[in-house]
Order: C-alpha cells, then sequence, then structure tokens
C-alpha cells in the first residue's frame, strides 16, 4: 500500500511538471482495495479494472520502473510507452479501459473462458459507482447468473462519480444489492484485512461453483478523479481532511500493527525509505529512458502475422506493423 501511494504521489509530481501528459487518474486513498483483492487471490487468477489503474498494475506483479516509464511514455513503459495511464497489461491483468463500464462485459467474458476451459480460476472485475448505473451492467449480471460463471464484480464506490456525488447520481446507493439475484456484501474498503477476508469469501463462493457475487467496498480518494480536476469543487477541503486523519488505510494498519507488537516504528520507517529511494530511481528512470522510435508505432497490431503496410495519415506516410 505504501508503494502505491509513493508511486501515486510521484506521478501527481511529474504531471504538475509536464513530463506526464494526457489523462492520469490517481489511486491515493483507495490502497486497501487493491491490496486487500491480491492478497486474496491466487496469482493464475484473472482480473480486470476501469481507468484507475496503476495500483492494480503493480499488485499484478509490474514494477514501479515499468508503470512510471508508461506514463511518461518511453520504450521501458509496461506498454512500451504506447498505453499510457488507462492501458496497462500484465498477465491474468486484462488492463485499465478506459470507456467507463465497458470492461464489466469483458470480465463476465473471461470468467466464461475459466468455466468453459474446466480451470478453477475466477476473475475480479472491477468498476466504480460512475458506472454502476449503467445498462451494460445489469445486461452482464443477468448472463452471468444464468450461466453461474466465476466472476466477483467490485464495486469500488469511492463516493464520487467525477465530480458527482452517489447521493445526486444514484435513487439507491445499496450497490451491493444491484445484482438483485446475485448474492453482494459491503464491505470496508479502508481497512485492507475486511477486503482481503470479503474477497476470500467471494472466491470460495466463485470457486464452489455458486455462480456471481457482489461486493461494494466502500472507499475514498484523495485526489480529484484525474489530474485536470482539483477535486475541491464539489466536496470540501475538510471532508478530505477528515477522511485522511480518521480513516486513511495506511495509518489504520499501521496503528493496528504497532498496537499488537507486530512490528516496530523504526521498521516502518526502513520501509517507508526503501520504497521512497525504489520510486525515485523510477522516477529518475521514466525520465531519462528514450521515448519510442516511429518507427515502432504501428507495431504489434496483430500477434503473429507477417509484416504488413498500415495506412497513415496521408498517402506518402510508409508505415509497417511487425508482430
Amino acid at each position: 500500500m505504501q508503494t502505491v501511494r509513493r508511486m501515486e504521489l510521484k506521478a501527481d509530481q511529474l504531471y504538475k511538471q509536464k513530463i506526464i501528459r494526457g489523462f492520469c487518474h490517481l489511486y491515493d486513498g483507495q490502497e486497501a482495495c487493491a491490496a486487500g483483492i491480491e492478497a486474496a487471490i491466487r496469482p493464475s487468477d484473472h482480473l480486470i479494472t476501469a481507468y484507475r489503474a496503476h495500483a492494480f498494475t503493480y499488485t499484478r506483479g509490474v514494477s514501479v520502473k515499468k508503470i512510471l516509464a508508461e506514463l511518461t511514455g518511453r520504450k521501458g513503459g509496461v506498454a512500451k510507452g504506447k498505453g499510457g495511464s488507462m492501458h496497462m497489461y500484465a498477465p491474468h491483468f486484462y488492463g485499465g479501459n478506459g470507456i467507463v463500464g465497458a470492461q464489466v462485459p469483458l470480465g463476465a467474458g473471461i470468467a466464461l473462458a475459466c468455466q468453459y476451459t474446466g480451470t478453477d480460476q475466477v476473475c475480479v472485475t472491477l468498476y466504480g459507482d460512475g458506472a454502476a448505473n449503467q445498462g451494460q451492467i445489469f445486461e452482464t449480471f443477468n448472463m452471468a447468473a444464468l450461466w453461474k460463471l466465476p466472476v466477483i464484480f467490485v464495486c469500488e464506490n469511492n463516493q464520487y462519480g467525477m465530480g458527482t456525488s452517489v447521493e445526486r447520481a444514484a435513487a439507491s446507493t445499496d450497490y451491493y444489492r444491484r445484482g438483485d439475484f446475485i448474492p453482494g456484501l459491503r464491505v470496508d474498503g479502508m481497512d485492507v484485512l475486511c477486503v482481503r477476508e470479503a474477497t476470500r469469501f467471494a472466491a470460495d463462493h466463485c470457486r464452489a461453483g455458486k455462480g456471481p457475487i457482489l461486493m461494494e467496498l466502500q472507499t475514498y480518494r484523495y485526489h480529484g478523479h484525474s489530474m485536470s480536476d482539483p477535486g475541491v469543487s464539489y466536496r470540501t477541503r475538510e471532508e478530505i481532511q477528515e477522511v485522511r486523519s480518521k480513516s486513511d488505510p495506511i495509518s489504520m494498519l499501521r496503528d493496528r500493527m504497532l498496537g499488537a507488537n507486530m512490528a516496530s516504528a523504526d521498521e516502518f520507517k526502513e520501509l517507508d525509505s526503501e520504497i521512497r529511494k525504489e520510486v525515485e530511481e523510477a522516477a529518475q528512470f521514466s525520465t531519462s529512458d528514450p521515448e519510442p522510435p516511429l518507427d515502432d508505432l504501428c507495431n504489434h497490431i496483430y500477434h503473429n502475422d507477417a509484416p504488413l503496410d498500415v495506412r497513415g495519415t496521408h498517402p506518402w506516410s510508409k508505415l509497417k506493423s511487425v508482430s
């Protein structure tokens, strides 16, 4: 969780220096969701999420170095500098998806593949409260329940869909009940242990062949919706400060561990200084690594095809795609 926090704060800094450009949605405040889910599933299980994807890219095994290099559009990035903030992938991780809610039917498709091939893998399919009112979500719930797909639907309810509070957007804010015929859990998304235990329960439910399950993680984002949103026009600074002081996922776990003599303050300091060093080195790499050459622009359109010519924006552009 601390690595994700430091990484996101570094991304904020690089964005403000105009080194990172374009869309950039940060995850600080919600770290317990990503860490808790990953602690409860297997590396061979599948996960797909929306565009706030940096933390899940990290928990699914991609280094901070490759994530920051992707954000700055460099060759050493996880998608070779061509994906950016919303399009990072790893084995069994199907990315960030830029279209709101569109990853939910895809997640059900991945779960269908697990069922079809007879594995006991599950697919964790995440979406936000802002996507929760979309028709495609309910269509997916219906198919998943009908076919008893091994899919854990997770609504990360961070209280605001862009700048609209959940109360202003939804007639019912009980997102965990939205599955209707799908059992649902409401979980404290600021407590990493709650998230871990709820996800374990959900994964066991799916692996037992009982079909899909829905979890609503009640969480909070400290930054605005994206870097272009200051995040204080629709909520007060005092509200953000209150959540930070009372419910911060990292502080709560640290206090719990100190209280139970599971770690010392010195160990936490040492850990934090190691993480700071790792993030700083990753930031150095992300600003010094070269950008991909123009010749690479069209590569990897197809997985394993012969090289092909690609039409550019004008007739005399000579572009090639190599698998």
